[in-house]
């Protein structure tokens, strides 16, 4: 059954939840109830809020074996792309709010990100290695348009000689190639393009401010004519709704530029799964139950297993399955594993107003 909505007189327009359940900290939770009053209520649309955030750091560091990084950066929090199966929606608990509606419409931007990157990177404790950003939310989700926060990040990483690897299915990196370019040249960026379905209709349902399939598409192609090195992420990959396109996609993707490829499976970690299985009940009825069984099958029966090894996977015959499709699906396209090692030893600070230029 679809969970009822948080306030019947709310108007939601291309949202990815329709619930704004209170988060897994909150000793109380809301539920809209009617006054009493015969009184008339005006319908209200829900629009997106910013707030900003200034931090002392910027730079976070993990320690995870799934993981090829170390170190990780977010000018945002919340995603306004909506994804109905964002994984990091849990994030927004720990700001006191709901990873429903909440993550997708009251966001957090960082607008000093750049200046407290470049006094981390001034420290002399500091040793570089390629910072992965967008591992959580879209560092070109809509608001940056407004704020800018990636292009200044970019001009510190530049200017830094500092590698990045950066996660993305926002259009707006475009925007950027005149810096990326150039990295790009000096081995220090490579671009992860987040592709989950070619069906327009079903990504619009999935990711409902999120750019299109085919525009995706064009962006990888866009990034690769500039010379900077693209993989396409097919993720999630869901079962029975998006998994039969998971060649479609990768060959897609190579015909536009794209080198390198991966796959992750639909990961619903706390909150996401009971918004997932709303999603799913109020767009996918007749499939839902399907959807579910075989993530199930690949989750020990559960609908999500967070163990090291198994939560970017699954595990048993299904999830062998689609790793044997994707492993015969790359190699006979040509696409690699893994784009090119990131430098590191081009690393030093700006040159500064009076410093001694090299001649070479």
């Amino acid at each position: 059954m679809p969970l009822p909505p948080p306030d019947p007189f709310l108007r939601l327009r291309a949202r990815g939840a329709t619930t704004n359940a209170a988060g897994r900290f909150e000793r109380h939770g809301r539920v809209a109830d009617s006054d009493g009053w015969d009184l008339p209520e005006e319908e209200r649309l829900l629009r997106t809020e910013v707030r900003e955030e200034r931090p002392r750091s910027v730079i976070n560091r993990i320690a995870s074996p799934d993981l090829p990084f170390d170190r990780t950066l977010n000018p945002y929090r919340g995603c306004e792309h909506g994804c109905s199966y964002c994984f990091a929606r849990p994030t927004h608990a720990f700001l006191g709010l709901s990873a429903g509606l909440d993550f997708e419409t009251r966001l957090v931007a960082r607008p000093d990100a750049a200046l407290v990157l470049a006094r981390e990177f001034a420290r002399r404790s500091y040793r570089p290695a390629p910072l992965a950003i967008g591992t959580n939310t879209d560092p070109y989700q809509p608001v940056e348009g407004r704020y800018r926060i990636m292009r200044k990040l970019l001009g510190v990483l530049s200017d830094w000689n500092h590698p990045v690897a950066i996660v993305t299915k926002g259009t707006l990196i475009e925007r950027d190639i005149d810096i990326l370019a150039p990295m790009a040249e000096r081995g220090l960026v490579q671009v992860g393009v987040s592709v989950t379905t070619l069906d327009a209709a079903l990504s619009r349902q999935l990711e409902p401010r999120a750019p299109s399939p085919a525009r995706r598409l064009a962006t990888i192609a866009r990034l690769a004519g500039a010379g900077i090195a693209v993989r396409v992420m097919v993720a999630p990959v869901i079962p029975v709704l998006t998994e039969p396109e998971l060649e479609r996609i990768l060959a897609a993707a190579r015909d536009h530029g794209a080198r390198a490829a991966s796959w992750i499976l639909l990961r619903l970690p706390l909150e996401v799964a009971p918004l997932f299985r709303d999603w799913l009940a109020r767009n996918e009825p007749g499939r839902a139950a399907h959807v579910l069984n075989r993530l199930r099958e690949m989750r020990g029966g559960a609908d999500y297993d967070a163990d090291w090894g198994k939560r970017m996977r699954g595990e048993g015959v299904a999830a062998r399955l689609i790793a044997d499709r994707f492993d015969i699906a790359v190699r006979r396209l040509g696409l690699a594993r893994e784009l090119p090692a990131l430098r590191s030893d081009l690393f030093a600070p700006p040159p500064r107003a009076g410093d001694q230029l090299s001649l070479f």
